[in-house]
């Protein structure tokens, strides 16, 4: 039995719930928007290891019957209250919600049946500068970099790097990618006091994005004329996709470094320069490759669902 977790509003949970049913898979679906209430878990840690059920719109599955699971964590701001919770403030509420969130996180990271993704697993993408660590760990170049709320700092930089430099946020926070400017220098720069920001040479060439499922790889080339694609539409701008080839030693590195953060799905942000080589920005924890899929045809979430099947044990 696989365990689909999440929120119906979620468009990967849709897309996999949907490959789920084409392949015939059978599989339970864990509203979190609803747990406690129409969806429950109880479990518990022995000498056996673990043990218990979840339970979704009156259906009890037993822990060890699992073969896998997706879990795409949700914000339950302005989902529906939960069952008990009149009389709370909103902080109060808060932290319950919180609680019950942690409690499946924490079942998720002990059940010894492949997850995608587990919880811990995604802590790294709170650290741009760690995944960097990592990726060149593995052999994967990284643009030349620097964090700092100095702006006399970012000048030399900006010098430095040929009045090429891009700038983003540090976390896992989602941020446009900004090309910096003479201008964003003169107007805009003394911000940088307030808050840690990252910046980088800009790295021209072609983005890559590899999406990595165990040990399978599916690169996609993104063509578009911005420095941030995933909004080129909202910019007015290009945008054209399809799936490409990578060399085998850059594949081996995708998978590698995945593996060695715990992650079993996974999207690499890669960009090839025109002289053939690769540069690694981050590594994405619980990538919407649906919107890749869609573009290409790569069979990812059959991968997935795959995988979440098989049972194989490879987290």
């Amino acid at each position: 039995m696989i365990l689909v977790c999440g929120g119906l509003a979620d468009s990967m949970v849709e897309l996999i719930c949907a490959r789920l049913n084409d392949l015939g898979y059978e599989y339970l679906f864990f509203d979190q928007l609803h747990y406690p209430g129409r969806c429950n878990i109880a479990w518990e840690v022995s000498a056996s290891g673990v043990n218990g059920y979840v339970s979704s719109s009156g259906k009890k599955v037993n822990l060890t019957d699992l073969t896998g699971v997706y879990a795409r964590y949700v914000s339950y701001s302005g989902g529906p209250e939960r069952p008990g919770f009149s009389g709370f403030s909103k902080v109060e509420r808060d932290m319950l919600d919180a609680e019950y969130q942690l409690s499946l996180m924490q079942l998720l990271d002990l059940l010894p049946c492949v997850v995608v993704n587990r919880a811990k697993a995604s802590t790294s993408n709170d650290s741009k500068i760690y995944q960097a660590f990592v990726a060149a760990s593995f052999g994967l170049r990284t643009p030349r970099t620097l964090v700092t709320t100095d702006p006399d700092e970012v000048r030399q930089f900006y010098e430095k790097c040929g009045r090429r430099v891009i700038y983003k946020s540090l976390s896992s926070v989602r941020s446009i990618v900004c090309r910096l400017t003479d201008e964003d220098l003169g107007k805009r720069l003394e911000r940088v006091r307030n808050c840690p920001t990252q910046f980088q040479e800009c790295v021209e060439g072609v983005d890559i994005r590899v999406h990595t499922v165990n040990d399978q790889v599916f690169p996609t080339e993104i063509v578009s004329e911005v420095s941030d694609y995933r909004y080129a539409r909202l910019q007015g701008s290009s945008l054209a996709m399809r799936a490409t080839d990578i060399p085998t030693g850059i594949a081996e590195s995708c998978i590698g470094m995945a593996r060695s953060l715990g992650l079993v799905l996974s999207g690499v942000d890669l960009r090839r320069t025109p002289s053939g080589q690769y540069y690694c920005f981050e590594i994405n924890p619980s990538p919407g490759f649906i919107f890749y899929e869609r573009a290409t045809g790569q069979p990812i979430s059959k991968a997935v669902a795959e995988l979440l099947r098989a049972n194989q044990g490879v987290n």
